[in-house]
Formats: structure tokens, C-alpha cells, sequence
């Protein structure tokens, strides 16, 4: 005898908006998804009546910290406040676009963003971190260009801290999975340790397209009777509470369902084919405009499209394809399932955009049309579960002015410098000082991490890791490219966040000036900690106030970012890391300027002024475990004039090779560039009245570069510095297999390199 089967639990009965008008005082869980009683309540004005589940649902993930920016907008205005006509004289988008886009020169266009995945990079490191990476590609995708580079920036805890072993490799192989599956080369970033990361990781990925002027696209929804295709992945349980608490058993009780990781899944094989197919339809005319699906899903999506219309828009979601059975459509429109985009298509438009997908076999369905009207009114199960002023959920959410106010500490912080505490001034000693920086968790090669990544794939990377900046080929014909860097120095920012914010524009500055690029353009991810509380909110806004300020002064327009709130760890706050990207142009990447240093018998130079400045410096925190003082002075004009010379020296070939002078100072400047190249070199140290050797050696003054010129244009580089009153100075000559520098021990380079690669496979493998 067959067993009766057992019946499929009931579906829970749909929240409508006529069930929701004559229910007004149902109980709902607004705390549960992040919604203050404050925020509900105007949510209720808004709508004249209690929200239903999806109208909640889509509410508390618009309105959240990472969407809405409710706590950074007051401050993020001064961005707009200090952008001159002059600097978007190359912006062809910016602030509120799915990213920045850049003219280039020669019809084209670059687009470039950042953007954090920090917490879901904690919860779950590969998916967390190969989301992040899918999450910003898309992000390209939707203003109608290629991807073609990517970038990550990772700051985890200490190298020997147990959690890094379980944290720091996720994170590496969802990057490298992620992109190395796209054929997406990666050029460049950044890896940090420090404490304030042990329970807070942070994954920043930057992704670079290409695109011409025409067939730059801005997602909107406009023209009643235009249709919204959802296309690409089928909509699952995965990912929903990753922008907010979306997580709650609220939203699936009655289901059968046990509550699925906030984590989404990645499949880049998918977005592969994404890619492939969005610029088979931008190319042949056949959508208006194109979202892409991340946080928040379809709630972002559609609100967004509406919004920034000029009518409303009708979504049924019983036409959304599903990979779980009877979701709810508080779930549907919540879902942060990955490879998924939203395309505005007009109705004569609608086969062949079907044929496109069908052909890339990609899924793709008309879920609504734009309608006349203010309204987005989605339905589910044949009832009317939204009925919302768009505008409302996208782009009108609180704005709060928290309250912030320089902290007690701070102080006591910037007058605890580096003072007397020891410095090293026998050769031996100098010399075991600098191996002890090679080998340090701070300065050590980053190959364990790069060597997991493509840099070279797809054939147009022409620098990449471990140079200062990555450069990439954006037209093959002429050779035209740009160069990308990103930086930040969370320990300079917990001295002084707005002296630390501008530290990093001009240190990604100069990375992309080292390669002869010219910087053009800046995007920025703002990590920080609580936002209510008012010393991170102190720290938030000086750093946001001080790189508009330098971005103003150095004529560099920010083209948007992103800004990441709640990184800690109970009450203890990440270091204030405002992590800083830039954009060069150079005209034929083939004249690049090489990165380390030249060939034998060329003449090492460093140009800028060193200044006793070891507060805050890797030499402070290696050889003292101390952090304390003041950051290095920052001098806006100085570091212009030397991107101006490096531009002009780049562009006429006068140097055979360039790095900049940051972490370390002078000492490992000059590690780093032998390294590069494998050959040693005999310098002395550069005049500095009143410095002692480990201020010579280890400051970490901006503004400084290590250049290298044959012999024969010592001259002109001399005349050009002089006409440009760039401070210069001859410190020696490339050749050997031993870096030899005045008053040090000599530092064979094998043994360095030997120091240096050491110190991540010993703690990782």
C-alpha cells in the first residue's frame, strides 16, 4: 500500500494593501528589520495606512544604513559643494549613477567605482568576498561598458591571529575565483593587518570598464508602456537580509523553511555570459536603460528605475522566475541573489531583447511596464501587495545629522609621538631594522595573495601588482590607457581623519603618477564604525570634509563611492579607513614609466623633501608596537607639482623607472624598487639638515618619489626639476646584487627577497 503523501504546508494568506487598510493596528515587525518606531511612523504617514509585508520589507532595506546613506548624507554633500565646473569639465557621470564615468580622450570613456562587502566577507569569506566582486562588475555592466579590470583592497586582523588563517584565505579565493572566472585581470589593492580588523574585516573591490561616449547608458524608467525585463539568475532565498536584518523568521514562518544564510551565492560563469549579453543588447539599441540587481534586489531596482523616471511602474512577481517554492513577496522583492539585472525595453524592442537572451542563454521575462503616474504598485498571487510613491523608498529616506564631537582621547593620542623612544644609528643596526620592516606582516610581499589572481589575462594589462599603480590598455590602435591605484592609512587616520584622508588621495595620487600617468578622477569607499556613535561620527566627517577639500585643491572630482557604516567589533571601531581610488590617463601605455628601478648604471634620484616625520609610520608600529602623534604633513601643492613633473618626464621617456615613497620611507622605497627589477644599487643618503639617519631612512614625508634616468639626461631632469622648483637630489647608481646605502650594513638583495616572501606563506599555507 502507497503512503498518502503528505500535503505541502498552506500558503500564509497575502498581506494586501486592502488588507493592510482595514487592519491598521496589526502588530509588525518594523524593529526586527532595522526601522526605528520614528522611521515607521513616517512610513504610515507616507502611505496613509499601515504598510503591508513586501511595502515593510522593501522600506527597511531602502532605508537602511547601506542604502539610503542616511547618515552620511549631510556630510557627502560637501563633495557636490566642492566640485568646480572646471573638474567636471571630464565627467560624462557622476555622484548617484550606478558608477563614475571619466572622458579619456578619443571618444572613449572609463567608468571606475568601489565598493565595500566587509560584513558578508566576515559571515562566509569566499562568498562574501566573490559577491562583492560580482556586485561592482554589475555595476559596470549597467552603464553600458566592458569590465576589463578589477582591484580589491583587504584589511583583516593580525597575520598570526587565529581567525585571519580562517578569514584572510576566503576572502583571496573568492576574489581570485570570482575575477580569474570572468577573464577579469586583477591589477592592483592593498592587503592590511591590524587588530581593529580581527572581528571586522574589510573587502573593498574596485572594477574598471571601458566604454565609447555613445554608448554610455543611465538607468531610468520613462515612457508609459515601456516594459521592465528581469534577466539573468532565477530568484532565490539566498542573500536576503544582506543589506539589513531581512533574515527574520517573520518572512517565513508558515513556509516550511528554515532561515537561509544572509550570504549570496555567486556564480561568475553566469555573470560571465551576463556581460557578454548586456553588450550585445547596449550595442544593438535595444534598452533604454539597465539596473543591475544588488543590494536590496528587486526592492532597488524597481523603486530606483522609478524614481529616477518620469512616470510609475507596474511589477507582477508571479512572473518572476523562481529557484524556491512559494516564496513570499516580501522574500521575491528582498532577494539578493546574484547575476541578476533589470532592463527598461520598449515594446518593439521586447522580441529581439528576448532573442538576445535566448541566444546567450540567459532568462528573461517581462515582469511589469513603466505606467503613467507618481505610483509603483507591484502584485503578487493576483493581489496588490505595493502601492508606493517610488520616490519615497529610493531616494527620500531620513537624512540624519548626528550628532559628533572630537573625541576625549584624541589628544592624549596626538601628543603621545615617537618622541624618544629609540632610534637606530650604527650600520648594523640600521641595517636589521630595515630586514625586521621586509619581514613584517606591514611590509612583507603580498605574492601569497596577488599570486592567486590573474593580472595578465584578456592581454591589455601592461603594470599591475606589485607596482604602485595598475595600468590597462583601453584602445589598441593608439595605445591610449589608464592607470588605477587605490590607498588608505587607517593609522594616520586614527592620528588626524582629515589630514589621514588626504594622506590617501595623495598617496593613490601618487601611485598613479609614478607611472607617468595624469590623475583625473577619484572614487572613494568610507569605512567606518557606528555611526551613532559621535567620535566615528567626528572621524566621518573630517575625513569626508578634508578629501573634498584636497580633491578641490588638486582639481580631481570624486565620481561617487560608497560608504560602509557599523564595522566593529562590540563597541570597539575599525581605525577610520577611508580608502581611496584614482583614476590616470596616459595617452600610449607603452611609454609607461617602469616600476623599481632602471637599468645597470642608471642614476637613482629621489625627488621631494624628507621631513622628521616616523609618527604613525610602519617604522613606529614594527620596531615600537606604537601608535601616537601626528601624521606626516600634508602638502597639496608639493605632491601636484610632482605628479605634473612625472607626467612630463613619463610622456618624453626621460625615466626608466619610478616608486613612490609611503610605508617605510626612503629604506623600503628602495628594498621594493630592487626588488622589482632584481638588481641592487649603491646610494647615499639624500641631504636632510637636523635628521638623523633613522629619520632619513624610515620617515614617511608624502610627496617623494624614487626615480631612475640614464646617465646622459641627468641633465635635463636636473633643468626640469629646477623650472618646476621640485626639490631633487642624486643619491647614487642602479647595479649589483646588493643594496648598498650609506651608513648601512650592505643588504644583499637575494636575502631580501628571501626576507620578504617569507612572511605570508609561513602564517597561511
Amino acid at each position: 500500500m502507497n503512503p498518502v503523501p503528505e500535503a505541502p504546508p498552506a500558503l500564509p494568506p497575502v498581506d494586501d494593501v486592502a488588507h493592510a487598510e482595514a487592519t491598521p493596528d496589526e502588530p509588525q515587525p518594523h524593529a526586527a528589520l532595522g526601522l526605528r518606531d520614528e522611521e515607521y511612523a513616517r512610513i504610515r504617514e507616507i502611505l496613509g495606512r499601515r504598510p503591508t509585508e513586501a511595502e515593510l520589507a522593501m522600506y527597511s532595506v531602502m532605508w537602511s544604513e547601506h542604502c539610503s546613506y542616511k547618515s552620511s548624507k549631510v556630510h557627502l554633500r560637501r563633495f557636490g559643494e566642492t566640485t568646480t565646473e572646471a573638474m567636471r569639465a571630464r565627467l560624462l557621470a557622476g555622484i548617484g549613477e550606478n558608477a563614475g564615468v571619466v572622458d579619456v580622450g578619443d571618444g572613449w570613456a572609463v567608468t571606475f567605482k568601489i565598493e565595500s562587502h566587509n560584513h558578508p566577507s566576515y559571515v562566509e569569506p569566499h562568498q562574501g568576498a566573490a559577491t562583492g566582486v560580482g556586485g561592482i562588475v554589475r555595476d559596470i555592466m549597467a552603464m553600458g561598458a566592458r569590465p576589463v579590470a578589477v582591484m580589491d583592497g583587504l584589511r583583516v586582523g593580525p597575520l598570526d591571529a587565529p581567525d585571519t588563517a580562517r578569514v584572510l584565505p576566503g576572502v583571496v579565493s573568492g576574489v581570485g575565483f570570482y575575477g580569474n572566472c570572468l577573464g577579469l585581470p586583477n591589477i592592483g589593492g592593498e592587503v592590511v593587518f591590524d587588530p581593529s580588523y580581527s572581528g571586522n574585516p574589510l573587502v573593498n573591490a574596485l572594477c574598471v570598464g571601458v566604454l565609447r561616449h555613445e554608448d554610455l547608458h543611465l538607468a531610468f524608467a520613462s515612457g508609459a508602456g515601456n516594459k521592465i525585463v528581469l534577466f539573468g539568475a532565477r530568484t532565490g532565498l539566498d542573500g536576503i537580509g544582506g543589506v539589513s536584518v531581512l533574515a527574520s523568521e517573520t518572512f517565513v514562518e508558515g513556509t516550511g523553511r528554515k532561515k537561509l544564510p544572509s550570504v549570496q551565492v555567486g556564480d561568475p560563469f553566469a555573470e560571465k555570459v551576463l556581460i557578454e549579453c548586456c553588450l550585445e543588447l547596449f550595442g544593438g539599441g535595444l534598452v533604454v536603460g539597465i539596473q543591475d540587481l544588488g543590494g536590496a534586489g528587486l526592492s532597488c531596482a524597481t523603486s530606483e528605475l522609478a524614481s529616477a523616471g518620469d512616470g510609475g511602474m507596474h511589477v507582477d512577481l508571479d512572473t518572476v522566475p523562481l529557484r524556491a517554492e512559494n516564496m513570499t513577496a516580501a522574500e521575491i522583492l528582498s532577494s539578493e541573489s546574484q547575476e541578476r539585472m533589470c532592463a527598461v525595453v520598449t515594446p518593439e524592442n521586447v522580441d529581439a531583447f528576448m532573442a538576445v537572451c535566448r541566444r546567450w542563454d540567459v532568462t528573461a521575462t517581462v515582469i511589469g511596464e513603466v505606467t503613467d503616474g507618481d505610483r509603483l504598485r507591484i502584485t503578487h498571487r493576483g493581489e496588490t501587495v505595493v502601492d508606493v510613491p517610488p520616490r519615497t523608498v529610493a531616494h527620500d529616506g531620513p537624512v540624519y545629522e548626528r550628532p559628533y564631537v572630537r573625541p576625549a582621547w584624541q589628544d592624549a593620542l596626538q601628543a603621545d609621538g615617537v618622541g624618544e623612544r629609540a632610534r637606530p644609528s650604527a650600520p648594523a643596526e640600521l641595517a636589521a631594522q630595515v630586514r625586521d620592516l621586509v619581514a613584517s606582516p606591514a611590509l612583507a610581499a603580498r605574492t601569497w595573495v596577488t599570486e592567486q589572481y590573474d593580472r595578465y589575462v584578456r592581454g591589455n594589462t601592461t603594470s599591475a601588482t606589485p607596482a604602485d599603480a595598475g595600468v590597462v590598455r583601453v584602445d589598441e590602435a593608439s595605445g591610449r590607457g589608464v592607470a588605477v591605484s587605490i590607498d588608505a592609512n587607517a593609522r594616520f587616520c586614527q592620528l588626524d581623519p582629515r589630514a589621514g584622508a588626504q594622506l590617501a588621495l595623495a598617496e593613490s595620487m601618487r601611485n598613479v603618477a609614478s607611472s607617468g600617468a595624469v590623475p583625473v578622477a577619484v572614487t572613494d569607499c568610507l569605512n567606518f564604525g557606528s555611526p551613532e556613535d559621535p567620535a566615528v561620527m567626528w572621524q566621518f566627517a573630517e575625513a569626508v570634509g578634508g578629501l573634498a577639500d584636497a580633491c578641490a585643491a588638486l582639481g580631481l572630482p570624486v565620481t561617487g563611492g560608497n560608504v560602509s557604516f557599523y564595522n566593529q567589533t562590540g563597541s570597539a571601531a575599525i581605525l577610520p579607513t577611508p580608502v581611496v581610488g584614482v583614476l590616470g590617463i596616459l595617452t600610449d601605455v607603452t611609454r609607461a614609466v617602469r616600476h623599481g628601478l632602471g637599468p645597470e648604471g642608471h642614476a637613482v634620484w629621489l625627488l621631494g623633501e624628507t621631513r622628521d616625520e616616523l609618527d604613525g609610520s610602519a617604522w613606529a608600529g614594527v620596531v615600537h608596537d606604537h601608535l601616537g602623534g601626528r601624521p606626516p604633513q600634508v602638502d597639496l601643492a608639493a605632491e601636484s607639482r610632482l605628479a605634473a613633473l612625472m607626467a612630463s618626464a613619463g610622456a618624453d621617456g626621460l625615466l626608466s623607472g619610478a616608486h613612490d615613497l609611503s610605508d617605510g620611507g626612503l629604506a623600503q622605497a628602495l628594498v621594493e624598487a630592487s626588488l622589482a627589477t632584481g638588481r641592487g644599487a649603491r646610494v647615499t643618503l639624500p641631504p636632510a639638515p637636523g635628521l638623523d639617519p633613522a629619520a632619513v631612512l624610515f620617515s614617511e614625508t608624502g610627496a617623494r618619489m624614487l626615480v631612475t634616468v640614464a646617465p646622459g639626461d641627468e641633465a635635463e631632469l636636473a633643468r626640469r626639476c629646477a623650472d618646476a622648483g621640485q626639490a631633487a637630489a642624486r643619491l647614487g647608481e642602479v647595479g649589483g646584487e646588493v643594496l648598498e646605502i650609506e651608513g648601512v650594513d650592505p643588504l644583499p638583495v637575494a636575502e631580501l627577497r628571501a626576507l620578504s616572501e617569507a612572511t605570508l606563506p609561513a602564517a597561511l599555507d
